[in-house]
Order: C-alpha cells, then structure tokens, then sequence
C-alpha cells in the first residue's frame, strides 16, 4: 500500500485504473508542471534605450518555450519566479496550473455575449474567458466566499478586464434573477480536490469517503441553478480537479436525467500520468435551442459620453472614445465617489452583493477627477494623453511606491513597465509623483 494516500483512495484507484496505477501513483509522487497565460488584452508599445522588446518579452524572459497543448497562449515554465517580477503586477500574464487551463477553452467563449463564471475564485478561468471576449459584452464573475470573491475582483481588475462584473453571492440567490440570460456558463464546482494531490498535501489530509459524496451532492444543486440561468441554445462547462466517478460522470449522468432538454457533447479526463499537469475532469453540455445571434457592441449614450469625456479630460485621448476603444461601450454608474464603467448588456443587480460593477475609471474628489488603479491597467500608452516607460529594475522601485524623475509637461501620466502599462504618476516639476495604490505595494 502506498504511505502517503489515503487506503480507501488508493482501493478505489486501483480497480479504476488496473495496470496504469503504478504510473498514476508515481506521477502523483514526482515534482508538478508549472504554467502560465500570456494575456491578449494587453498591449504592449515603446521600447528602453538599453533593451529591445524582444530581449524583454515574457517569453524571453521566463524561458517560455513549450507551449501548453489545450490553452491558447499558456505555458509551462521551470525555475523560474513569473511571480515576483513587475510584469505579473501588470497584469501580462496570469499564472496558472496546466490543467486547469482546459475547460475555460472548451466553453469557447466569443465577443460581445453574456457568460457566467458561477464558482469563480480566484479567477483564472474568468481572466482566460475574458481574454476570448477581447473586453466586449458581459462577463459575471461570481464567488459565494466574500474573502476569496474579493481575491478575484483583484486578479479581474489585474488583468486589465473592462466587461467583467464581480459579484458574491450564492447560485440559489442568482438563478431566479438570471433566468434564461446567459449565453454560456463556467461551472468549476467546489470538490474534493483529489486531482491536487501532488500540488497540496492538505487535500489529501482533507480527503475521505464522505466527502466525495457531499461533493457530488452540493455539485448537483449548482448545475441545477446553472441550467436555469443559460439560454435555449447555450452551453455550460462543469469541471472538476477531482478523479472522483461520483463527482464527475456520474453527476453529469444523474444531471442529464433531471434535466432531458440537455445533451453531453463530450466528457473530458486529464490524468497526471498521461499529460502534463494535474487531474481534471471537463463536460460540455448543450441545452436544446438555436444559437443565439450575436449583435454589435453599443456605444455610450451622448451624455454619458460627454460626461466622461469631461473626467478623463487631458487623462485619455478621443480615441477612447471610438468604436474599438475601452470606453466605447457601456453605462455610467457612481458607487459613492466612485465612477464606473458598467457592461452595456448588464441588467439591474440591485439586492445582491456586488463587489465590482464594472470598470472603475476613477473617483469624484471635489472640483477634480483621479483616475483609477484599474484603468490604468485597461490602457495601453497610445491611449493616454502622457506616458512614461520604465525598465524593468525602475519598474520594481515604482511598485515599491518610489519617486522618479520625468519630462513630458505635467498632469496625469501612464505608467509603463517595458511597454505594459502598470498604474498611474503625476508629473510636476520633473518628478514623477508615485500613485500606485498603497496597498499593492511591495518589494519584489
């Protein structure tokens, strides 16, 4: 018997699995695969006197060079620390394990369609949907767990994601609101964790018979709401990290038998021994219906648009402004002194827990408007009326909260690590006044 899983686990492996259980047991004892997705919503421009772009890409940098075959831009990496390094506070990549990579590219997200992410911290399925919808229709990024929701609408706002709204509540409270609205669905439903054996030993501390079933239980009741809230013609992923039967195809067999307006079009298994990466489990489910016709983004109403033109005055350029732009599309709200960008498909959230609306663009301080942190984040510098770029090693001292010189006039400026942009300075006298946010700062 194996000294380090559980015996009913390993029991119930064996007769699953017969002569490939050797190789599964070893591959959950040998080192795990490291990855990351580069993120398509930023945009890099400019260049340092002393380095070329490509000397400083991501992939140049952190030795990217094989490439993971289920995600488009993912990758493994080695030894080395993506982490620690100002590109990862810019939002250009979103580390992640391989496997979990999978089910976000088999919902196939598109542009300007409405899709819920039901179980969505810490956020990277939500960031690698939002990259397929290029920052055009709405995206509902939902947590249940007012701690780690607020983890996601961190990475969200990361990543530089302008469509996405973040939200904290249960799939039961979410269901009769969202009856028949969304045209897909992410369901990476809470489990027993068995496919993270070999990443987190506390799964395996955790892990037992009852669990599983309490599991697989608690997984049909999400589903159930989820079914609710998708359109005829829509389509739901559910995923799991577990190898469990009774959480995976046996939830999708007894789902399918509660509710016949839907088919299974595949069931996927990633099994550590066979892939690189971690256990995983994937379904696609498809509920009767014809495809929904996609529209064209709307643009901003006139007096929303002139209101905010008026905010972000000598702040963005009027291209912002045009069809193709960050601030093309949407609603205008205010949370207190907050100004948001809300999706323009997004309907009315009132009486539910919602963390972020939107895009926050800034806050209302008197007779003067500061930009925010996040917008920041969504630009890239040829949108930005001013823009300094940073090296690298002046890029960590910036995150540490450090002042710099600057030319360029005064005013708000685009802070750029390498060509992505980072955050927010203020010029004057020929300093850069540091206006990343305090409690992002660190030293890497």
């Amino acid at each position: 018997m194996s000294d380090f899983l559980p015996a009913e686990f390993e029991n119930r492996m064996r007769k699953e699995l017969g002569d490939e259980y050797e190789a599964f047991e070893e591959a959950l004892r040998s080192d795990r695969y490291r990855g990351l997705r580069i993120n398509p919503l930023k945009v890099r421009s400019g260049k340092t006197k002393d380095e070329s772009m490509e000397n400083t890409s991501p992939e140049a940098l952190f030795n990217l060079t094989e490439k993971i075959d289920w995600a488009e831009d993912g990758y493994y990496y080695g030894d080395e620390t993506p982490g620690k390094h100002p590109y990862h506070e810019a939002g250009v990549y979103y580390i992640q394990e391989p496997s979990a990579m999978l089910p976000a590219s088999l919902l196939g997200a598109r542009p300007v369609e409405k899709i819920l992410d039901l179980c969505a911290a810490p956020g990277g399925k939500s960031t690698q949907i939002a990259a397929m919808m290029k920052g055009e229709g709405l995206l509902v990024s939902n947590e249940i767990n007012s701690k780690r929701a607020a983890i996601l609408s961190e990475n969200i706002e990361r990543m530089g994601i302008r469509n996405a709204v973040v939200t904290s509540e249960s799939p039961d409270a979410l269901a009769p609101r969202f009856e028949g609205f969304f045209d897909r669905i992410m369901v990476d439903a809470p489990c027993s964790g068995e496919g993270m054996f070999r990443k987190n030993d506390e799964a395996i501390k955790q892990w037992s018979p009852e669990n599983v079933s309490a599991c697989a239980e608690r997984q049909g009741g999400i589903l159930d709401c989820a079914a609710r809230m998708l359109r005829s013609g829509g389509k739901i992923v559910y995923s799991t990290c577990t190898f469990a039967r009774e959480e995976n195809e046996e939830s999708i067999e007894n789902f399918l038998k509660r509710h016949p307006d839907f088919t299974c079009l595949k069931m996927h298994r990633l099994w550590p021994h066979k892939i690189k990466g971690e256990g995983h489990f994937a379904a696609e489910l498809v509920k009767e219906g014809p495809e929904a016709v996609i529209t064209s983004p709307q643009p901003l109403a006139a007096a929303d648009k002139k209101k905010l033109k008026e905010y972000l005055k000598d702040i963005v350029k009027d291209d912002c402004f045009e069809e193709g732009g960050p601030l093309y599309s949407g609603s205008l709200i205010t949370f207190g002194d907050n100004v948001y960008l809300c999706p323009a498909a997004m309907p009315s959230l009132k009486g539910l827990k919602v963390l972020r609306p939107g895009l926050c663009l800034g806050s209302l301080k008197k007779d003067r408007f500061e930009p925010a942190h996040s917008l920041a984040l969504a630009l890239s510098s040829d949108m930005a009326e001013r823009s300094v770029n940073l090296s690298i090693k002046d890029s960590a001292d910036y995150i540490k909260g450090l002042t710099k010189n600057a030319e360029g006039g005064k005013g708000w400026c685009l802070v750029l690590t390498e060509g992505y942009s980072l955050g927010w300075g203020k010029i004057a006298g020929g300093i850069l006044k540091n206006h990343y946010p305090k409690g992002l700062r660190k030293d890497l």
